[in-house]
């Protein structure tokens, strides 16, 4: 579940305050977006039905026949808190693989260490990723393998994550944390809550007709 408002604090978009639900982990370092949503299902108009594919190459064999994953296993199936390891989303900068992990269900990633744009895509769909240390995201990565109904809460203004009977240090990018917070994370609906200076902006620039320019609703 995410916790979030209808934009009160004054942003176009949902605020992300803090994040609870089940947990999953997905362990191992480097694991790229190709292994997250191999190329051959970003053939799609849409996003839509993309979860079904996510770690399709690392949960299926050649034959269609299940591996063990995580994705697989029944225990995790309603799991929303992803917990991965070192360099997670590395390799080409896709967006798909973000918008199969939340098609898929998942709506925080914590972890170790992300790679830069993949950090970025999950920041365009509201999706925190929070770091911390080897050691901390070891305990709990075995805690959630050890409770696969228990109850994980991140509070992204805190930087906390807290499960059992613990709470644990995390980091937020402070640029993530103030756009989650503060609900200016959708790109899209800051346009659509700016459109007038948008508009202003086209008009400004040489190269853009002014029949190409969206009339107010109003006029």
């Amino acid at each position: 579940m995410t916790g979030a408002s209808d934009g009160s604090n004054g942003g176009p978009a949902e605020t992300v305050e803090f994040v609870s639900g089940t947990g999953i982990p997905v362990r191992g370092n480097d694991i790229d977006t190709d292994q997250i949503i191999p190329a051959r299902f970003m053939k799609v108009v849409t996003f839509d039905g993309l979860g079904e594919f996510a770690f399709f190459d690392q949960r299926f064999t050649d034959d269609d026949e299940e591996r063990e994953h995580p994705f697989n296993d029944e225990r995790f199936q309603e799991a929303n808190v992803l917990a991965v390891n070192a360099n997670f989303g590395c390799g080409s900068s896709r967006e798909h693989a973000p918008q199969a992990l939340t098609r898929w269900g998942i709506d925080a990633v914590v972890g170790e260490s992300f790679a830069e744009i993949f950090a970025g895509n999950c920041l365009a769909l509201g999706i925190p990723t929070v770091t911390a240390d080897h050691g901390t995201i070891v305990e709990l990565q075995d805690w959630i393998d050890e409770h696969p109904d228990g109850e994980i809460e991140i509070d992204v203004e805190g930087e906390t994550v807290s499960y059992g009977d613990r709470t644990v240090e995390v980091a937020v990018d402070d640029a993530q944390r103030k756009a989650l917070v503060e609900g200016v994370w959708d790109t899209t609906a800051l346009m659509r809550a700016n459109t007038e200076a948008v508009r202003e902006t086209a008009r400004s620039l040489p190269y853009v007709p002014a029949d190409h320019i969206p009339a107010r609703a109003d006029d």
